[in-house]
């Protein structure tokens, strides 16, 4: 028996060694791997409140290894005890450039707390899954121990916090108006976005002499200026101060449509705004959406796609998720509402070449652990690849932040032409069994009619190939809602296409003998959304067939549409009052129409729809409910 728990550990190991290679092979995290290296200093410290997984899906690592291509020495401290001695602050010393911090792959607060401000007991990006391994707001944190240790490095932040919170935003946690990052934290600047290009520049300047004060000017940065340094140019736009915003929430509203206007803006212009303490937040805009050879060679860096070996055997439940993964684009022309893809990504699609994927498919097969089954071709929205303005002149010109919304922009290509030879060339290689689409699939954009034949026969073919070829027994789109004004509102398209896909998805089952499902997300308490559509949206699923498992209370996050509607109370772009569900009570008053099958919350949904005076919506819901009477309205 001891002899079998031997064989069976040593061969345990013998499998992580094959899985993880030597530690010469990744970013160094320690001055021994540093030393082993055969380095004597770096130049650049990238602190991440993540795990270390070096895969182009995690963005510390994908820094790292765009610095590194460049010739940098860069060492990587993820997950900082900020509690202790600091010594993981203090093991590299000062580097020669810059220190970078990063929160990680989400939002601390989002990563931390659920829609109902309730710690979570976990954290994806953590070995084990555990959580606690980072403070809330990391940057804040992580910039002013390193200044207090480092006071004259350069400190530059980046990540979806720093990026999200670049100009005043609401904080749901907190309830409260924010400043920009660059007032609450100690960083010299921020590196919006996609910070490859940004980084770089950044790390040239400093190299070439520069000091980061006079680094006003890059491309996708946003910096501090003193009030005696103003000066705005004919064309930026000066938003109202961060303290006439805490003053009117109608300003925040005004400021936020020029945010995601110039977000979304191929040519974007400048945005000054005024904080306390005597200076003005500058966001420069972004660069211009990635060409194909620039995205290709941040995926073809030396990544050797895995958690670092200093893990071990401990399992990062983010990675699990894409460890198979393969993505194809960035950048979404959605513009939902509640989303935030295109605030730090942009609207224009970036797409690698059909090369760069097979690369990574290939290296993807070769992993011990692949089976033959790529979990997800994807990105930001699955079927977005390779597609956007026909005439680039007029996307030039163009603010809107939805291409789909209020319909599908008659410049835009829709052509699913090239996704379908991706799909088709990544399924002949070597060792691939089958390979699914585990991304949001827009399927107003699939099942868009352009009049042109050949587009719109290679779009039908592409949704019968997604449907038969690439679903793993259940198809998860997002329709969202079922209410027209609310659907309208989150820039999504009316429930009535999702009835058009759904008979098409279930005639391609019939066709083909399958028996797979279509899976649908819904959202309660998004603004504009009241207690009357919950209980339609329960009524038209109900008829539907559908018990509803893909379900979320709206959680407003930091720089999107929704947030500042959720938070004003206006919206941004008609100025015109909005009705949002704010309280506990509120909230829970609409989701438990998504439980309207559970015998337990019949009585209380019976009594809801009696208030509402809504008998036709408790007939549809429960028929064999006996007819009430109708309450009689007190009067004063």
């Amino acid at each position: 028996m001891n002899e079998q728990k031997k064989n069976i550990k040593t061969a345990a190991a013998s499998q992580q060694r094959m899985i993880y290679p030597s530690a010469d092979r990744y970013l160094p995290t320690s001055v021994k791997e540093m030393k082993a290296l055969g380095w004597d200093h770096v130049d650049v410290v990238i602190f991440s409140g993540d795990a270390y997984v070096d895969h182009p899906s995690f963005g510390a690592a994908v820094i790292g290894r765009t610095l590194q291509a460049a010739g940098y020495n860069v060492a990587l401290v993820p997950q900082p005890n900020w509690q202790d001695d600091l010594r993981d602050f203090r093991k590299f010393g000062a580097p020669r450039l810059f220190f970078g911090v990063s929160a990680g792959a989400m939002d601390s607060m989002v990563n931390h707390y659920t829609a109902a401000r309730r710690r979570r007991s976990d954290d994806a990006y953590t070995p084990g899954g555990r959580h606690g391994a980072r403070p809330d707001y990391p940057t804040i944190v992580y910039s002013a121990i390193l200044r207090d240790l480092f006071p004259d490095t350069p400190i530059i932040a980046g990540g979806i916090e720093a990026s999200m919170r670049r100009l005043s935003h609401y904080d749901y946690w907190e309830d409260r108006l924010r400043p920009s990052l660059l007032a609450d934290c100690k960083a010299d600047l921020i590196n919006y976005g996609m910070g490859e290009k940004s980084v770089i520049e950044i790390a040239r300047r400093l190299e070439a002499g520069e000091s980061v004060d006079s680094l006003r000017d890059l491309p996708q940065t946003v910096v501090r200026i003193p009030d005696a340094d103003f000066r705005a140019g004919d064309d930026d736009i000066v938003l109202h101060s961060f303290a006439d915003c805490l003053r009117d929430k109608r300003l925040q509203a005004e400021n936020f449509r020029h945010i995601e206007q110039q977000s979304n803006s191929m040519n974007g212009r400048v945005l000054w705004q005024r904080h306390d303490g005597g200076f003005w937040v500058k966001v420069n805009p972004m660069y211009p959406p990635m060409t194909t050879g620039e995205i290709d060679a941040s995926f073809d860096l030396p990544y050797t796609r895995l958690p670092h070996p200093r893990y071990k055997d401990k399992r990062i439940p983010a990675y699990e998720m894409i460890r198979h993964s393969v993505n194809i684009h960035r950048g979404c022309f959605g513009g939902c509402s509640f989303c935030t893809i295109s605030a730090h990504q942009g609207k224009f699609i970036a797409s690698r070449s059909k090369e760069s994927v097979l690369r990574e498919a290939r290296e993807v097969t070769r992993m011990p652990d692949f089976k033959g089954y790529l979990s997800d071709i994807g990105g930001p929205s699955a079927n977005m690849y390779s597609l956007g303005g026909k005439d680039k002149s007029i996307c030039a010109k163009c603010l809107k932040p939805s291409c789909l919304h209020p319909k599908v922009c008659p410049n835009l290509n829709t052509d699913h032409g090239p996704l379908l030879d991706l799909y088709h060339a990544i399924d002949s290689l070597p060792g691939i069994k089958k390979s699914f689409i585990g991304s949001g699939v827009r399927y107003d954009l699939s099942m868009h009619h352009t009049g042109d034949r050949r587009i719109d026969e290679t779009n039908r073919t592409y949704n019968e190939e997604l449907i038969t070829r690439h679903v793993s027994g259940r198809l998860k789109v997002a329709p969202e809602h079922t209410s027209d004004t609310v659907l309208n509102l989150m820039r999504k398209p009316s429930f009535q296409l999702y009835h058009e896909f759904s008979r098409f998805f279930d005639r391609v089952n019939s066709r083909h003998g399958l028996r797979q499902q279509l899976i649908p997300y819904f959202i309660s308490s998004h603004p504009g959304c009241r207690e009357v559509d919950m209980a339609e949206l329960a009524a038209e699923t109900k008829e539907l067939n559908l018990h509803l498992e893909q379900i979320q209370d709206f959680t407003p996050t930091p720089m999107t549409l929704s947030t500042e509607i959720y938070y004003t109370g206006y919206h941004p772009y008609t100025g015109e009052r909005v009705f949002t569900a704010v309280s506990p009570e509120q909230k829970q008053a609409q989701r438990k129409y998504f439980f309207w099958y559970d015998r337990a919350y019949r009585p209380d949904l019976i009594r809801s729809l009696q208030r509402l005076r809504r008998p036709d919506l408790l007939q549809r819901l429960f028929p064999r409910q006996a007819t009430y009477p109708y309450q009689k309205s007190k009067r004063n």
